[in-house]
C-alpha cells in the first residue's frame, strides 16, 4: 500500500476511476436511462406529461448519463488504474467510440433510406446562410471572448511563446468550426504546448456540451421560437409531410427478415465505409501535397470519410428498392442508435469539471454566447426556422457527431441536412481557424 500511495505521489495527476469501469455493465445503464425517458415520455397524464412539455425527452437522454459522470458513478473520459505490475496505465470507455463509429454510420444509411434530396434542396438557401453565420460566429467570438475576458483577468488569455493562450484557443476554433482533423492541424499549425492542451479540451468539452443542452432545450419550444422568428417553415414541413407519406404508404409488419436485411445494409456499409475511409485516409497522408497542406488536413482524417461514404450510400439506395425498407421501421431503427449516441456522449459531460479552469471555461462560454447572439440576430433578419439555427450551430460546434441528432429529433427525414452541413464544415474549419486565429493573436498582442 505504502508502494502504491508513493507511486501515485510520483505521478503528475493520478486521475480516479469512476464506480464503474466495465463497459457492458455501463452500457445497461445507458440503456435503463433511455427506457425510463422514454417510458416516462409515454405517459400522457400528471407530472410527465407537463415535464416533457418543457423538456424534450432528447435533452433528458443527454442529461441522465451527464449526471452519472458527474456524480462519478460513469465516466466518457480518461482515468488511471494499476495493472498486475503496480504500474497506472490509463483506461477509457470505449462506448462512444461505439456509437460514433459503429452505430452512428449505421443510422445515417437507415435514416436516409427514405429522404428525397430533391425536396432538401428545395430548403432554400437558408440552411446554408444559418451555417456560415455560425462559422462566422466562432471566427469573430474568439478575438471578442479574449478582448473581454483580458479587460478583468488579463493572465487567463496571456501566455508567452508555445504556452501563449491564443495558441491553445486555435484549436477551439478548429473543433468548433470543423471538427477532430481542423482541432488537429490546428495544434501542429500553431505548436501549442501540449502540457497546457488538456486545458482547451476541457473548454471545448464542457462548453460544446451546454450549448448543445440548450440547443435541445429550444427544440420543445421551437414553434414559439419560430413565431418570434417569424419563420416560414413550409419547406420543412412539407419535406417531413413527404417523408411521412411516403412511409405510410409502404409500412408494414417488420418481419425477422426485414430486420436481419436492414441490419445488414446498415452495418455491411459502416464495413465498407471503415475499409474506405482507412484507406482513403492512408493515401491522402502519403501525399505529401495533402499532407503538408492544413487546408486539406480533413482529408486525411478516416471519420470524415467514413461519415461522407455512409451518407452517399445512403443516398444512392434511396433511388433503389431499398427504400421500401422504411416502411418496416428503418429509421426507427436508426432512432434507437442516435440515442444511444446521445447517451454516450451525455456520459463524456462531467459537470465537475467546471470548477478546475473557471476562467477559461468563461472566456468558452462568451465565446459561445457570441456565436449564438450572431445566429440569433441573422435568423430573426431573414426569417430563418430555429431548425436551420440549431443544425446550422451544430454542424460548426458538434460536427458530423451531433449535427445529425439535432437534425433528426425535428424529424429522421431531416437527418441529412445536419450530415451535409457537417461535412461542409470539415472543409471550411481550417480556414475559419486561421482566420480566427490571427485575429486572436492580434487581440492578445494588444
Amino acid at each position: 500500500m505504502v508502494a502504491l500511495l508513493s507511486l501515485i505521489q510520483e505521478t503528475e495527476k493520478f486521475i480516479e476511476p469512476p464506480l464503474i469501469t466495465q463497459d457492458t455493465i455501463v452500457f445497461g445503464m445507458l440503456a435503463v436511462c433511455l427506457a425510463l425517458v422514454f417510458y416516462t415520455s409515454s405517459i400522457k397524464d400528471g407530472f410527465w406529461s407537463k415535464f416533457y412539455k418543457y423538456v424534450p425527452a432528447l435533452l433528458m437522454c443527454y442529461l441522465l448519463p451527464s449526471i452519472l459522470s458527474s456524480l462519478g458513478v460513469v465516466s466518457g473520459e480518461e482515468w488511471n488504474e494499476f495493472n498486475d505490475a503496480g504500474n497506472i496505465v490509463e483506461n477509457k470507455s470505449s462506448l462512444y467510440f461505439m456509437a460514433s463509429r459503429y452505430l452512428l454510420p449505421a443510422a445515417l444509411v437507415l435514416m436516409t433510406l427514405s429522404i428525397d434530396l430533391k425536396a432538401v434542396f428545395n430548403l432554400g438557401p437558408k440552411a446554408l446562410i444559418m451555417f456560415l453565420t455560425g462559422t462566422v460566429g466562432i471566427v469573430i467570438g474568439g478575438p471578442l471572448a479574449i478582448l473581454i475576458i483580458g479587460t478583468f483577468s488579463p493572465e487567463t488569455v496571456g501566455g508567452e511563446g508555445y504556452d501563449a493562450v491564443w495558441r491553445g484557443l486555435s484549436t477551439l476554433a478548429g473543433s468548433w468550426i470543423g471538427g477532430g482533423a481542423n482541432q488537429a492541424a490546428m495544434l501542429e499549425v500553431y505548436k501549442f504546448n501540449r502540457s497546457e492542451y488538456g486545458a482547451m479540451l476541457l473548454v471545448d468539452v464542457v462548453v460544446a456540451n451546454v450549448w448543445m443542452a440548450i440547443l435541445l432545450l429550444g427544440i420543445g419550444k421551437s414553434a414559439k421560437i419560430d413565431r418570434w422568428l417569424g419563420a416560414d417553415n413550409t419547406a420543412i414541413e412539407s419535406l417531413k409531410a413527404k417523408v411521412s407519406n411516403f412511409s405510410t404508404s409502404v409500412k408494414r409488419e417488420a418481419t425477422l427478415t426485414d430486420i436481419m436485411v436492414m441490419l445488414g445494409v446498415a452495418f455491411g456499409t459502416v464495413a465498407f465505409g471503415h475499409f474506405c475511409g482507412d484507406f482513403l485516409a492512408q493515401k491522402f497522408s502519403e501525399m505529401s501535397v495533402i499532407n503538408n497542406n492544413r487546408y486539406l488536413s480533413f482529408l486525411v482524417n478516416s471519420f470524415f470519410w467514413l461519415i461522407f461514404i455512409s451518407t452517399v450510400i445512403g443516398i444512392i439506395l434511396s433511388y433503389t428498392p431499398i427504400k421500401n425498407y422504411e416502411g418496416a421501421g428503418a429509421s426507427r431503427i436508426g432512432s434507437i442508435f442516435i440515442y444511444i449516441l446521445v447517451a454516450a456522449i451525455g456520459m463524456g459531460m462531467d459537470l465537475r469539471q467546471v470548477t478546475e479552469k473557471p476562467m477559461l471555461i468563461v472566456l468558452g462560454l462568451v465565446w459561445m454566447a457570441i456565436h449564438a447572439g450572431l445566429l440569433i440576430l441573422i435568423a430573426k433578419m431573414i426569417k430563418a426556422p430555429y431548425f436551420f439555427l440549431a443544425v446550422g450551430s451544430q454542424a460548426n460546434v458538434g460536427g458530423a457527431t451531433s449535427a445529425p441528432v439535432v437534425a433528426a429529433e425535428f424529424h429522421p427525414s431531416l437527418t441529412t441536412v445536419g450530415v451535409l452541413l457537417a461535412v461542409f464544415g470539415y472543409v471550411v474549419g481550417t480556414v475559419g481557424a486561421i482566420a480566427c486565429t490571427i485575429m486572436m493573436q492580434a487581440v492578445a498582442a494588444g
